[in-house]
């Protein structure tokens, strides 16, 4: 089974849209978040950006989980900013990328109006200079989070189940 993975910069509503779609579909969720070395949320939260070095044993975690979910599927919440990034991520099993999209412009008062998260709003903008759009030859689809969360996940289910015939020819041609 696939597991779909909830991607984008912070406060894009990785895991608003994350719960809810795995509501949505019936599966397990997780956010990537609870898999990083204390360490690493120490240094978001004192607003030093992580390394690729850092985010090494985060990603493995994260594909470990990808892995365990197997047969069942799921939906996990991961920023997965650069491509090398998700190529990790895809060696936990079949993987298809929600990006959830939004200016900076958008998401810099939803980080600032957030109470209960590590991430500053100071790591926004190295966010956005990592970040790299997916490529044609990674399954996914990019939503534009200017729409309500209903809207998003709606919007998110019909792409997704739409892929499914794409997602299914690629596992046949393994």
């Amino acid at each position: 089974m696939t597991v779909i993975v909830v991607m984008g910069v912070s406060g894009s509503g990785k895991t608003t849209v994350g719960v809810r779609l795995a509501e949505r579909l019936g599966t397990g969720y997780a956010d990537a978040d609870a898999f990083h070395p204390p360490v690493n949320v120490e240094k978001m939260a004192a607003g030093i950006p992580l390394t690729d070095e850092d985010r090494a044993p985060w990603l493995r975690s994260t594909a470990s989980w990808i892995a365990d979910r197997g047969e069942r599927g799921g939906v996990v919440s991961c920023s997965a900013l650069r491509r090398r990034y998700r190529d990790v991520l895809r060696t936990g099993g079949d993987v298809w990328f929600l990006h959830l999209a939004g200016p900076m412009a958008m998401l810099t008062p939803r980080i600032q109006a957030r109470t209960d998260h590590f991430m500053p709003v100071s790591l926004l903008e190295s966010q956005f200079a990592d970040l790299e759009p997916l490529e044609s030859d990674e399954f996914g689809r990019v939503v534009q989070v200017s729409n309500s969360v209903a809207g998003v996940v709606t919007e998110a289910v019909a792409a997704y189940r739409g892929a499914r015939a794409d997602i299914e020819a690629r596992r046949a041609g393994r």
